[in-house]
C-alpha cells in the first residue's frame, strides 16, 4: 500500500515557486471578486450604462458624484458617529452618536453647530427628518423608531417624553435597524435593517398616526433586495422627494445604491479609495443623506464627514 501511495504520489506534477504564486494570487483574485461582488458591480455597470440617457436627468445618478469635503475629522467627536439627515428648515444637518447617546446638529462643512444628550436611549444608529420640526431616531437593538421634535434649546432629551413605534422583528443583539429615510409626500418611512438578514420595510402612516389618524401599513420590500442589491449589509437610507428614488449604503460592500420607486437598481457609486474622487476608501459608512440642492453627504465611523457634488 505504501509503495503504491508513493507511486501515486510521485506523479504529481511539481510546480514551482512562481507557479504557486500565481495559483495563490488567482485564488486570492477570485476571493476577492465574490466577497466585493465585482462580477456583480461589472454586470449592473454594464446593464446601467446603457440606460444612462434615459436615466441621467430624472435620476440621482450616483456616477457623476465627485467628493468634495473628504476623510473630514468632526471636531469634538472621538467615535460612534452614525446616521445622518438634512433639516431643509434650518439649512443644516443632524447627526447621531450612539455610546454615549446624542444629537448633533452640524452644518454642511462637518463642523458641529449644537449638542443635546440623549437620556434613556438606547443604541441610536439612524435617524431622518420628517418635517414640521420632528425628527425620527431609530434604536438598533431593540428596533424601535423614536419620534422627537427639534430641540429649541440646550439640554438634554428624555427618551420617556416621546412616542415610539417597536417592530422588534428578528431581533436578536446587534443586528436591528440601521437607519431610515422618510416620503413626506407620501407619508412612507423606510427602515433597513442591516444584516442576517438584511432588510428593507416600508412602514405607511407613520405620521398621520402621530397626529390621530391611526392607520399603518408594514411592507416587506424584500423583492427589492434580494436580487438588485449586490451589497452584503445595509447600513442607511435616504428617500430622494425630487425623483421618489432610495439611495443605500452599504458599509461592508463599500458602495451607494440607487433604487426607483419600483425597486429597481438605477445607479450605483462606488466608495473604495481612487473612486468618485476618493483618496482614501470609506472605512465604515454609517449614514448618508442629501440636501435640496442635490449635494450628497456621509458619515463614517470613526468620525469622518465627506461632501460628495454632482458634476455639472
Amino acid at each position: 500500500m505504501m509503495s503504491a501511495a508513493k507511486g501515486v504520489l510521485g506523479r504529481l506534477p511539481v510546480l514551482s515557486p512562481w507557479k504557486w504564486a500565481l495559483l495563490l494570487s488567482v485564488l486570492l483574485l477570485a476571493y476577492q471578486v465574490r466577497a466585493l461582488h465585482l462580477d456583480d458591480r461589472l454586470y449592473f455597470w454594464i446593464k446601467t450604462s446603457w440606460h444612462e440617457t434615459e436615466w441621467e436627468n430624472r435620476s440621482l445618478w450616483l456616477p457623476e458624484y465627485r467628493v468634495q469635503i473628504d476623510a473630514k475629522a468632526v471636531p469634538g467627536v472621538s467615535d460612534n458617529l452614525s446616521g445622518l439627515t438634512y433639516d431643509e428648515r434650518r439649512d443644516q444637518l443632524w447627526a447621531v452618536l450612539n455610546n454615549p447617546e446624542e444629537l448633533l446638529a452640524m452644518s454642511k462643512d462637518g463642523e458641529v453647530l449644537a449638542r443635546y444628550p440623549l437620556s434613556g436611549f438606547s443604541d441610536v444608529e439612524g435617524i431622518t427628518y420628517l418635517g414640521d420640526d420632528l425628527l425620527l431616531l431609530t434604536e438598533e437593538r431593540n428596533q424601535a423608531l423614536v419620534v422627537v421634535k427639534v430641540p429649541a434649546q440646550a439640554g438634554a432629551l428624555f427618551r420617556e417624553d416621546y412616542q415610539a413605534l417597536t417592530l422588534g422583528i428578528d431581533l436578536g443583539g446587534n443586528q436591528g435597524f440601521e437607519g431610515a429615510g422618510y416620503d413626506r409626500a407620501g407619508d412612507r418611512l423606510f427602515v433597513v435593517k442591516e444584516h442576517s438578514p438584511r432588510k428593507l420595510y416600508e412602514i405607511r402612516g407613520l405620521k398621520s398616526s402621530l397626529q390621530g389618524a391611526f392607520n399603518l401599513e408594514v411592507i416587506d420590500r424584500d423583492e427589492w433586495i434580494q436580487s438588485k442589491v449586490f451589497a452584503t449589509d445595509l447600513s442607511s437610507v435616504h428617500y430622494d422627494e425630487q425623483t421618489g428614488h432610495l439611495a443605500l449604503l452599504s458599509d461592508e460592500s463599500k458602495l451607494l445604491m440607487e433604487l426607483d420607486g419600483d425597486g429597481k437598481l438605477i445607479s450605483f457609486r462606488s466608495l473604495l479609495g481612487g473612486f468618485a474622487g476618493l483618496e482614501d476608501s470609506v472605512p465604515q459608512g454609517e449614514g448618508l443623506t442629501f440636501d435640496d440642492r442635490d449635494n450628497l453627504y456621509l458619515v463614517s465611523e470613526p468620525n469622518l464627514f465627506y461632501r460628495f457634488e454632482r458634476d455639472e
